[in-house]
């Protein structure tokens, strides 16, 4: 059986919300967590999203599975790693939207969960919210 990979708009959706501008990662937040998981970071000068987004692709065709990108995730989503709180549930909702698509969720303690999978926006939104 082939391990389950994240979809093109799924993984677009995923970077987009941890780099969001005002309310995702930090560009040097992204850098460590890159290198702390080994994954390589094809186009460090890009946007924030685009950078996440194309480490992201890479490694998920080279590996053929989604675990390094849920590993990233798991980092990142660490409540205690972030030191403006006022950002974490923002990044979480935004996450969550994206995440709905794939059955997957952050709850409050960071941990991905598994959920029923959405196919509307507006079901990503009520799921987020």
């Amino acid at each position: 059986m082939a391990e389950q990979l994240f979809s093109q708009g799924e993984l677009e959706g995923i970077a987009a919300a941890l780099g969001d501008t005002s309310e995702g990662l930090t560009g040097s937040e992204i850098g460590h967590f890159l290198a702390s998981i080994k994954m390589i970071d094809p186009t460090p000068t890009s946007t924030k999203w685009v950078r996440l987004h194309n480490a992201f692709v890479e490694l998920q065709n080279k590996a053929q599975n989604r675990r390094a990108i849920l590993e990233f995730m798991r980092q990142a989503m660490l409540p205690a790693r972030h030191k403006r709180p006022e950002r974490f549930e923002p990044m979480r909702a935004n996450l969550n939207r994206a995440l709905a698509f794939s059955g997957l969720a952050v709850d409050a303690g960071g941990d991905l969960i598994a959920t029923d999978q959405v196919k509307t926006l507006s079901e990503a939104a009520r799921r987020a919210n």
